[in-house]
């Protein structure tokens, strides 16, 4: 019965995420493009310090390893990002690119995944321990994670969009990201024990993509010449991305 709770839960907080996220950013709000770049920034920068840093500092594991696992990832999205880039203009010198042609991607959007698929397995450990410990607490934990990937999903789906008009391409990629959280909570079910001492990594790892992503992507795009009006709502939609992850991530832990 663990089990079945486990993958209910993992699948409900993986893919529900991302087809709430999909319902908000190509719904009513999919008209304020620039506004949800700056939700997605900030709730992507707030996932990363306010929520997967923090808990992975809170282990046993010494903060000097972790700052350079941070640092390899930083480095590591950079490079995957070059790869991205010199495919691209590769691939324009051969004549126009397809529409569903994976080289379109832009910046960032490989990164995100990535990053995306390792936080999710790693959301999926923490489902699975929780449901381990307290079937109860193991329900809270799938719907804390459900929220709090709804905006950063939201700036998943930001970022593929850019590439391509393909709506439904861009939510099978970051539904297939989300379902990643379902294989996370298998193997936290039979490794919970032996896992737990990498968690930390997986989590910092997980951190370096959505910083990588909010700075090196999503913020240079907000860096444009706008009058006052719009410059206080860029703000406040970054503030507002910040916020609602900050809120979430604090809930579960009870500070």
């Amino acid at each position: 019965m663990t089990l079945i709770a486990i993958l209910i839960g993992t699948l409900t907080a993986g893919i529900g995420s991302v087809w709430l996220a999909a319902a908000l950013s190509f719904g009513a709000l999919g008209r304020y493009t620039q506004h949800m770049l700056s939700l997605a920034a900030g709730s992507l920068m707030a996932t990363a310090f306010m929520h997967l840093l923090p808990e992975a500092f809170e282990s046993q594991a010494g903060a000097h390893d972790l700052f350079l696992v941070l640092l390899i990832g930083l480095v590591f999205f950079f490079l995957l990002d070059k790869a991205e880039l010199w495919h691209h203009g590769h691939e324009h010198h051969h004549g126009h690119v397809h529409a569903h042609s994976h080289a379109s991607a832009p910046t960032g959007s490989w990164a995100v995944l990535t990053g995306d698929s390792v936080h999710c397995f790693g959301d999926g450990i923490l489902i699975a321990s929780a449901f381990i410990a307290d079937v109860r607490l193991g329900m809270m934990a799938a719907l804390a994670v459900l929220v709090h990937e709804v905006p950063h999903h939201m700036g998943d789906l930001m970022v593929l969009r850019q590439s391509t008009t393909n709506r439904r391409m861009a939510l099978v990629k970051v539904s297939l990201a989300g379902a990643v959280t379902s294989i996370g909570g298998l193997v936290g079910f039979w490794l919970v024990d032996q896992l737990q001492d990498y968690l930390p990594y997986f989590l910092v790892v997980a951190s370096s993509s959505f910083i990588y992503v909010a700075l090196a992507d999503l913020i240079p795009q907000l860096q444009k010449r706008l009058n006052a009006a719009q410059t206080a709502a860029q703000i406040a939609w970054l503030l507002a991305g910040i916020g609602l992850v900050t809120l979430v991530s604090l809930a579960p832990h009870g500070h």
